[in-house]
């Protein structure tokens, strides 16, 4: 039996890095893939040549269609809102749209509710309660989510997440071979994601790690930088191909409504009639 899975992003690029595995899985099986970002991630950091005429956001959505189509995505939803950027304070809103971060929530997740019912939505991914790294529009993103599921009455609501001790692992095996970027602070991670026993579903993406591969690399503008260093996407895609196999062979979700000492699921699906 197949199924429709929505997975909600704040970003482009954001796809790439914490789901893209379990959607090109999906789409393989013959399940219905829907990918929706919140914004164009115009506030992104990118190099000159992407980013110097202004045209970042429209660059990032175009890289984002190119990622869905490794991925096998069937439809591609961009909601309007401005990316509200790292902080520590919001920028004002641009002419005619609204910075994610200051969207109610209840707006935003009438308009998730009304896709995730038009599209007879069995899944929808979103992100912990952390926001992954803490960005506002992450944390954005699992607010409007976990509202939007009530207000649809969609049956699975799985928050993408990392185990820390599995990403601070990765990241130490990693800079053996590889020396990341000034901005790239390792030492965050230990605050980040969720602990190992908050993890419901351990979804392996080893047969598709090409997919995932290929949609990291799409998002070139998020793998730029001035100045000669590599942004931490181009660090991810310089990691040998066996090492980042065993690295990005894996994605991870918390189900809120799943029963405390259940299992941990295999499949995204698992249990759907």
């Amino acid at each position: 039996m197949t199924h429709t899975v929505l997975a909600l992003h704040a970003h482009p690029d954001d796809e790439a890095l914490l789901t893209s595995g379990t959607l090109a899985r999906a789409a393989a099986e013959g399940h219905r893939v829907v990918l929706a970002v919140a914004t164009d991630g115009d506030l992104g950091l990118a190099a000159q040549q992407y980013a110097g005429d202004g045209r970042l956001g429209e660059r990032r959505l175009a890289e984002l269609r190119e990622s869905a189509r490794a991925l096998g995505v069937a439809r591609v939803v961009h909601l309007g809102y401005a990316d509200s950027g790292m902080g520590p304070e919001v920028p004002p809103d641009p002419p005619g749209r609204v910075r994610f971060a200051r969207v109610p929530v209840a707006e935003a997740a009438a308009r998730v509710a009304e896709l995730l019912r038009e599209e007879s939505v069995d899944v929808l991914l979103s992100y912990d309660r952390n926001g992954g790294y803490g960005h506002p529009d992450h944390v954005r993103v699992h607010e409007v989510g976990a509202a939007a599921a009530r207000l649809a009455g969609t049956r699975r609501v799985l928050e993408a997440t990392v185990p820390r001790d599995a990403i601070c692992r990765a990241i130490a095996l990693a800079a053996k071979v590889y020396r990341f970027p000034p901005e790239f602070d390792p030492a965050s991670f230990e605050r980040a994601f969720s602990g190992r026993s908050e993890i419901t579903h351990r979804i392996s993406v080893r047969r598709h790690v090409g997919a995932k591969r290929a949609s990291m690399r799409a998002h070139a503008s998020q793998a730029s930088v001035d100045g000669g260093a590599d942004r931490t996407l181009a660090a991810f895609l310089r990691i040998p191909r066996p090492l980042y196999d065993v690295v990005f062979g894996r994605e991870w979700f918390v189900d809120p409504a799943r029963p405390a000492g259940a299992p941990v699921a295999r499949d995204i699906f698992e249990g759907l009639s």
